[in-house]
């Protein structure tokens, strides 16, 4: 029998890119105000995001490891995180840059995107104004 995708969060985990390391999690820890869990698995460098295998949605890691390259055009990653324009403060504090200010997205509230420090493009949503 074949197994679906889970379609209501179809996502399990994501990696993010970097090619300096302590630069992008010091970023990431500052911007969402959290503390990332490094790990080492033979030749990758990873940071964690928190992650609980029994709570809705999904987790992902900075990954920097060959074949691993910081974009800026692909697939968007999007943070759920309440106070859109606080974040992108923070993101231009800690050498980031706002790409897309916040911005009403109908009934389902609001989206900003971002540069990161390493150059990727990556959104935060809000259901909040």
């Amino acid at each position: 029998m074949l197994k679906h995708l889970n379609m209501k969060n179809p996502v399990g985990w994501f990696e993010i890119p970097v090619n300096d390391m302590e630069r992008a999690k010091t970023f990431y820890e500052n911007v969402f105000q959290t503390k990332l869990t490094m790990e080492e698995m033979g030749p990758m460098q990873m940071a964690q995001f928190d992650w609980d295998f029994e709570a809705k949605g999904s987790t992902g890691t900075l990954i920097k490891s060959e074949g691993y390259e910081p974009a800026a055009l692909g697939t968007i990653v999007y943070f759920t995180a309440p106070g859109l324009e606080e974040h992108l403060k923070r993101v231009e504090e800690n050498g980031g840059k706002t790409l897309v200010p916040k911005m009403q997205i109908g009934e389902h509230g609001y989206i900003a995107h971002f540069l990161d420090c390493e150059g990727n493009r990556v959104a935060i949503h809000s259901r909040e104004g």
